[in-house]
């Protein structure tokens, strides 16, 4: 499932708080909205649409931190209502990873993919096209689709083809996801490995979530545990995180109000590694 994921995960995705995005999609931001219906609840009866594949266990991984190391500051612009710029205008880390959709090597591609994604009423299909090549006879295919079942459940898979000269295949994986008010169950399931989730708001300040991975391709599993806490009184969201592989990690998001900037500070710790990272950020805009 490594490859799937790699395909599917979109890198650039930054999770700020005090946004309507540092919320699982289906709840408002805003804690005063917490007795409202959720919003996959739609009063002409139709089913919602599931949304996107990679984003179906968004709403557990958005409690947990990002880890971050070194020194950087980011400025968000917002253009329009269909344009934003994202200027990194200091970045220092120890370790710098780049991941492109379009990779050049000697003036010439090595890497790249086209993605288009249909959304319906009450499906979503996507397909990727990667690194078509007609002389060597080589590409890779990832089909992705959704349906509501119901106002909760959404079933759906993943096909990821791939075809080279020496060898050509298929990796079907199963998903499913069911929803209440309140917690989201997610299963991805297949030859690869399976990943699966759950998430769940006790109230309005805490939020936790559970997570299991496990490979068929590495032989490995891990099993995280993390939790958001929001405190807006004092402007301030914090983010915990636990795992089997003997990683703890917390991230301390501050809004610096009357400023339009947050205040990033966070640490992890490997004790089975025995390594420290430290990172300090500021997100204006």
């Amino acid at each position: 499932m490594g490859s799937v994921l790699a395909l599917s995960s979109n890198p650039g995705h930054q999770n700020w708080p005090f946004s309507k995005n540092h919320l699982p999609s289906r709840w408002d931001a805003h804690p005063a909205h917490w007795d409202r219906p959720p919003r996959w609840e739609r009063r002409d009866g139709r089913l919602p649409n599931p949304g996107s594949f990679h984003s179906l266990h968004r709403s557990c991984k958005d409690v947990f931190p990002h880890q971050i190391e070194g020194v950087k500051m980011i400025i968000n612009k917002t253009l329009s209502s269909f344009f934003k710029v994202t200027l990194h205008y200091l970045h220092l880390y120890f370790e710098t990873i780049f991941l492109c959709l379009t990779k050049t090597q000697q003036s010439q591609f090595v890497t790249w993919q086209f993605e288009t994604e249909y959304r319906g009423s009450d499906f979503t299909a996507a397909v990727t096209v990667a690194n078509p090549d007609i002389l060597r006879e080589s590409v890779i295919l990832v089909a992705h689709f959704l349906q509501s079942v119901s106002s909760g459940l959404v079933l759906g898979g993943e096909l990821v083809y791939h075809r080279g000269r020496a060898e050509e295949g298929g990796i079907l994986t199963l998903a499913g996801q069911y929803s209440r008010p309140n917690w989201v169950a997610t299963l991805n399931a297949g030859k690869g490995g399976a990943h699966a989730s759950y998430y769940h708001r006790a109230n309005k300040q805490i939020q936790v979530g559970v997570e299991f991975e496990a490979s068929t391709r590495t032989q490995e599993t891990t099993a995280s545990f993390g939790y958001q806490m929001d405190l807006p009184e004092a402007n301030m969201v914090f983010r915990g995180m636990i795992n089997s592989r003997c990683i703890i990690g917390g991230v301390l998001e501050k809004r610096l109000t009357p400023l339009p900037a947050t205040l990033i500070m966070g640490a992890f710790v490997n004790h089975r590694g025995d390594k420290l990272q430290v990172g300090l950020g500021v997100n204006v805009g």
